[in-house]
């Protein structure tokens, strides 16, 4: 018998890893809800990164707080949600996975470092500095076997692994 599909799915990698574009794909595809977390981020932390300065715990406990909340407001009438936030260290995942109301799981898109360099210089518009790279990768703490963190490459990666299935797809392990 299947078990119930996990409602909520969180895309998390540092800068450049392609978060939105894989997050908005998943959530059209399984009709989800979008929360987009960069949109959560207080004007603070924009100049911050905007301007080459990492993040500290203290900068992201209130974002991070900002993405559960906006996350548990779309959860609405048996909805599920696909979310973004680099979640770059254990200590905000368990935080995201404690003020979330319903199961959570994480997807890490895994983006070989010269290929994130190459997009973040590419791309305009956005607030999150190039020099900030190096920061976001010596944060990451890759997740261990024991948070059962699905770690995928996206589909426009070089040597992509495959994708997770929808949060729709009616089984709580995702497919690798």
């Amino acid at each position: 018998m299947d078990q119930p599909a996990i409602p909520v799915t969180i895309i998390m990698g540092v800068s450049g890893c392609g978060k939105s574009t894989y997050a908005q794909a998943l959530a059209v595809a399984s009709g989800a809800r979008f929360v987009e977390g960069d949109e959560l981020h207080g004007a603070a932390n924009i100049a911050k990164m905007r301007t080459g300065i990492a993040l500290t715990d203290e900068d992201r406990w209130p974002w991070l707080d900002r993405i559960a909340g906006a996350v548990n407001a779309a959860l609405g009438d048996g909805a599920s949600v696909v979310a973004t936030c680099s979640a770059l260290r254990r200590a905000y995942r368990d935080r995201l996975r404690a003020a979330i109301e319903a199961p959570v799981r994480f997807v890490l898109l895994d983006v070989p470092r010269d290929e994130l360099r190459r997009r973040m210089a590419s791309r305009t518009g956005h607030f999150m500095s190039p020099d900030l790279l190096d920061s976001q990768l010596a944060t990451l703490e890759r997740p261990g076997a024991e948070e059962a963190v699905e770690v995928v490459q996206p589909p426009n990666a070089p040597n992509p692994r495959p994708a997770v299935q929808p949060p729709s797809a009616g089984s709580t392990t995702p497919e690798t």
